[in-house]
């Protein structure tokens, strides 16, 4: 069936696909579930208590709301209407939400919890463009979404027709959403994407995947996200059945009671598993400890790009038979593939998820470009890179410009910031292309692969350029570090600034029998700043000279979207983390200009603990 507009899948799902399961969330320990006809029913319903309440073609909602299939009955009824979905992360600040509330200029907003309507009725209240509030789970004093439901339920016979009106009037080049971008720097923009934009995603994915009716998948990351979202629309497009996890901690036993052929994730959720299941590994005694790291080291020499001879499938088939045949049953067993975007995923991880026979694949897109701009296609296929996005998606151009700058063209490009067309045309050309900023090369006439952000690549001042993202993912690649930011902007040496990772900290210092009070004490101890020490110097002998680290700061503070220091798809937000540590970025800096000395700085600033390159008279086997 013929499609051009997102709601025209509800066509799609009432006429040719007849499932029980096309929705399913969990509600009080059960999988509640939603068949076609019920998606369809229940987005009509609501579309007829938008019109009834008055909201028109081209006003704005927004919803506030964790993954669950509301919001999908929700983003259908406002689509058929012409009314424009503006979803929001449920975890940004404040002033994010009042900035976007007040650009935007919403008639209704929907928030999925009391916590959310806490937060959100203050705000909302300065703002008369809003009507009304609703939350999805009942709130003590707050309009229920059923009350919207019944509304258009009482008056559905009246509405429908017009409905249908609506539908026929709406053109596929109309915007559907306006999606707030993160704002790693300054107040976020609302991205224009029309029907077209995110149909043509749905058709290029189509041609690359190839899913069916008779699978399913587990849905956690934000639906509020472009990526997810999109995603969803695919399998919306192909009848696939979409099952939303409770929440973030209950993705593993989730993923064994739903068993998805097929999930979306961001790569920093495949290290953390893959960091438990090598904490576990380390737990096991004797020979089933050997095995079991004699079968990591195999995976991690993998490579889709390199013939493998009979001697290595020899052994990684015995290594997926003793080992890594535990780790698929862990997913569920049935993972047909795992596709990963948002950030860099560590070719490390690649290579062993792959030799474990649990297809792993990297995209890469913007929320500008719908989002999906390359993307390495299933292993089965034989078209693909580790460590590159892979090709082009099928109707989509790429170039590189002259300063190694990644360009865009194709169905998938915005039409526009909202309210900013003098930013838009910053962005895009008047060729029709648009500036990624980021930086890459096109390897072997077809893989895409990204080397850094243009606006965060920076010079010393010995007139060399520092590529940071490229060293911080390096940095991650340790057990011990959660996160990095390497600063050294018009400096003579790159920094960098390392949130452990402290469970496995914790667990490491358990097994030296160090002790300590509580993380402000832990990152001042001499042997964890030596075991630092080591892990930073591993990454340095990888690098070039003028890129080596040679001074960090070890922070007790867990880096996260909550407390500011990351987006909400977990991009470093460089200026909140520069300027929240500026005295010891400060410090790092006036420090050098008084000494030439590179060796262990024994200082604490703000429950910052000094590490530069060696410690020595520290008399203790660490391994």
């Amino acid at each position: 069936m013929k499609y051009t507009r997102t709601f025209d899948f509800l066509n799609i799902l009432d006429k040719e696909i007849i499932k029980n399961d096309i929705l399913a969330a969990k509600e009080d320990g059960k999988w509640i579930k939603y068949s076609t006809h019920d998606y369809v029913e229940n987005s009509n319903i609501l579309s007829c208590g938008l019109i009834e309440l008055g909201v028109k073609t081209g006003d704005r909602v927004i919803t506030i709301s964790n993954n669950r299939p509301e919001w999908n009955f929700i983003d259908m009824g406002l689509s058929q209407a012409g009314v424009i979905h503006v979803p929001i992360y449920p975890t940004i600040g404040a002033e994010d939400y009042r900035y976007i509330i007040s650009h935007a200029e919403p008639k209704i907003i929907i928030v999925s919890d009391k916590n959310l309507y806490n937060k959100i009725k203050p705000l909302a209240d300065e703002f008369s463009s809003i009507q009304n509030i609703y939350t999805f789970n009942k709130v003590e004093g707050a309009k229920n979404w059923k009350e919207l439901y019944e509304l258009g339920k009482q008056n559905f016979k009246k509405n429908i027709k017009k409905i249908e009106e609506l539908k026929n009037s709406i053109k596929p080049d109309d915007i559907l959403t306006i999606i707030y971008t993160s704002g790693t720097t300054g107040f976020p923009k609302g991205v224009m994407l029309t029907h077209n934009n995110i149909i043509s995603q749905v058709k290029a994915i189509s041609q690359i995947f190839n899913f069916n009716q008779t699978h399913r998948t587990l849905s956690f990351l934000p639906i509020s996200h472009i990526f997810e979202r999109t995603i969803n629309y695919y399998f919306q497009s192909i009848g696939l059945s979409i099952y939303y996890a409770e929440n973030m901690g209950t993705i593993s036993e989730n993923l064994k009671e739903v068993a998805p052929n097929v999930f979306i994730t961001v790569p920093r959720l495949l290290e953390k598993v893959y960091d438990k299941i090598i904490a576990k590994g380390k737990d096991l005694q004797g020979i089933k400890r050997q095995i079991f790291f004699w079968s990591v080291n195999i995976g991690l020499k993998f490579d889709f790009q390199k013939k493998r001879g009979p001697l290595y499938n020899l052994k990684l088939r015995l290594a997926n038979k003793l080992v890594f045949s535990k780790w698929r049953e862990a997913l569920g067993n049935r993972i047909d593939l795992i596709v990963a975007g948002g950030a860099a995923l560590q070719p490390r991880l690649a290579k062993v998820f792959n030799a474990a026979q649990i297809p792993v694949v990297e995209g890469y897109g913007l929320t500008e470009t719908s989002p999906v701009i390359a993307a390495n296609r299933p292993p089965k296929t034989g078209d693909l890179m580790i460590g590159t996005v892979g090709p082009a998606l099928p109707g989509i151009k790429i170039k590189i410009d002259e300063d190694g700058e990644i360009l865009c063209k194709g169905p998938n490009v915005m039409k526009g910031y909202y309210k900013s067309p003098e930013i838009t045309i910053e962005v895009i050309d008047k060729d029709g292309w648009l500036h990624t900023g980021d930086v890459g090369v096109i390897i072997n006439k077809r893989y895409l692969k990204i080397t850094d952000r243009k606006k965060e690549i920076f010079k010393l001042n010995s007139g060399k350029y520092i590529a940071p993202q490229t060293i911080e993912n390096k940095l991650k690649e340790s057990f011990f570090i959660e996160q990095a930011m390497v600063i050294g902007e018009n400096e003579k040496f790159a920094s960098a600034l390392i949130s452990p990772n402290f469970s496995f900290l914790h667990d490491w210092c358990a097994r030296y029998k160090i002790h300590y009070r509580d993380n402000e004490e832990l990152i001042v101890i001499p042997e964890v700043i030596t075991r630092f020490q080591r892990e930073v110097n591993t990454i340095n002998s990888s690098l070039g000279l003028y890129e080596q680290i040679k001074r960090f700061r070890l922070v007790y503070e867990e880096w996260s979207p909550q407390t500011g220091e990351l987006s909400p798809t977990l991009k470093l937000k460089r200026n909140f983390i520069s300027d929240r540590y500026k005295d010891v970025i400060k410090e790092i800096y006036t420090l050098s200009k008084k000494s030439n000395d590179s060796g262990f700085i024994p200082k604490i600033t703000n429950g910052i603990k000094s590490g530069v390159n060696g410690i020595k008279k520290i008399k203790i086997r660490i391994n």
